[in-house]
């Protein structure tokens, strides 16, 4: 492979429609783990021009307002008038059909439901996976955050574009996005921005500026200058003037949101993980209890990965589980380094083996998964529910945290001591 290439990652605004319903179905999950924190949610929404609706699996013992829950959602992203975004939180149809889980799923997670608060072994087996599946987790020592530079880039566009939005400061944005970065490496190390495209949702006409080339003009100068330069501001790597900057490609993004395509649930995975970087096990994290390996699992093994960089023991680490339905223990653990671990990638395993908790009993438990909605006022997952579920500077993620990193730098100086090793 040559030493020179590029990668290239993207991420969507939070009014993108794929995004609007990721949210909602998590703002769904919030209201009913904060009410019922044994809540067994899998939500899940479309949206089309003047309609979301609501499907999927849930039991619960608590009692929301599902239509209301859905509007807060909307406006708070800011669909908010339907004359200019053909999608507003107060005209929109909102269609609830829901079904209980299959007992059939839930037994191999039920049968050990009066012994959760238990922290034995015994208890902790008992509690199964919800479903099969592989999940992977990723870190890297690119960016403060420990996450490749591609993804982490294209997310702060993002986010910054929504901030400006609705502060103000360009008040001619809409709420429908996407961003995309290309960053060139040499020898495995970011060395330059190649390319920064954002194709962002407008007003037809900005103050007295009607022409669309001028429209765009507009445009292109202000994300330049209040949008893509600041996210820079922290990193050694910065665009130049070899770095191409695409906005609107197409020459104008008017209609947008539901308007302009359909979103699902569940349709920006890798958006939500690493930008493509790393690998991806296939499940969706949003609407989905904790319960639910796909979502609990990624996190627990992001949290493996980024404690092992975070402890100077790689450069990168990649960490796959994969569990059987209705079985506590994963079936299986694979550790790679890509060829920058600092011991064997076999002790690293080991190091995760003995130092963390992946039965999901244990990880709801480290994390506290089914209790943070209700302790941070009804509002956790919807949270991480656009820009990013990894590597979020912004909020305070239990599975974002290195504080295993000492006692990993400890123990593999402990098992390198041992003769024969």
């Amino acid at each position: 492979m040559s030493s020179r290439f590029l990668f290239t990652s993207e991420s969507v605004t939070e009014g993108h429609p794929d995004k609007i319903c990721d949210q909602i179905s998590d703002t769904i999950l919030d209201a009913l783990l904060t009410a019922d924190p044994n809540s067994r949610v899998a939500a899940e929404v479309v949206v089309n021009t003047g309609l979301v609706l609501v499907t999927g699996e849930i039991s619960t013992r608590a009692h929301v307002n599902y239509t209301a829950l859905v509007r807060r959602k909307i406006a708070e992203i800011g669909y908010i008038d339907p004359t200019n975004n053909g999608f507003s939180s107060d005209s929109c149809a909102v269609m609830i059909c829901l079904d209980e889980q299959s007992r059939d799923i839930a037994q191999g997670v039920d049968q050990a439901q009066e012994t959760r608060e238990e922290s034995s072994d015994e208890a902790l087996d008992a509690i199964g996976a919800g479903d099969q599946g592989i999940m992977f987790g990723f870190a890297c020592n690119e960016t403060p955050e420990l996450m490749p530079l591609p993804i982490s880039l294209a997310h702060r566009i993002s986010r910054r574009l929504a901030s400006v939005r609705k502060t103000g400061q360009l008040p001619y944005l809409r709420p429908d996005g996407k961003t995309q970065v290309t960053i060139a490496y040499e020898g495995g190390k970011p060395v330059g921005v190649d390319t920064v495209l954002v194709s962002t949702q407008h007003t037809a006409s900005i103050g007295d500026i009607t022409d669309e080339a001028d429209v765009q003009a507009k445009i292109k100068a202000d994300l330049w200058q209040h949008v893509v330069l600041p996210v820079f501001d922290d990193l050694s790597v910065k665009p130049d003037e070899s770095t191409r900057f695409l906005v609107n490609p197409t020459g104008k993004f008017v209609i947008g949101g539901p308007q302009g395509d359909s979103g699902l649930t569940g349709r920006k995975i890798i958006v939500d993980t690493y930008g493509g970087y790393s690998r991806h096990g296939g499940g969706a994290f949003s609407g989905k209890d904790p319960t639910k390996v796909d979502r609990s699992a990624a996190y627990a093994c992001r949290y493996a990965a980024k404690n092992i960089v975070a402890a100077g023991l790689a450069e990168k680490c990649e960490v796959q589980l994969s569990y059987a339905i209705g079985v506590a223990r994963p079936v299986s653990i694979y550790v790679d380094t890509f060829g920058t671990g600092k011991i064997p990638d076999e002790h690293l395993l080991q190091l995760i083996t003995d130092h963390f908790e992946l039965r999901p009993a244990g990880i709801i438990a480290t994390f506290n998964l089914q209790k943070l909605p209700q302790e941070r006022g009804g509002r956790f997952y919807q949270e991480v529910a656009a820009y990013g579920h990894l590597g979020r500077t912004d909020l305070d993620l239990p599975w974002e945290k290195t504080d295993k990193a000492v006692l990993l730098q400890q123990a593999a100086e402990a098992l390198l001591a041992v003769p024969g090793v």
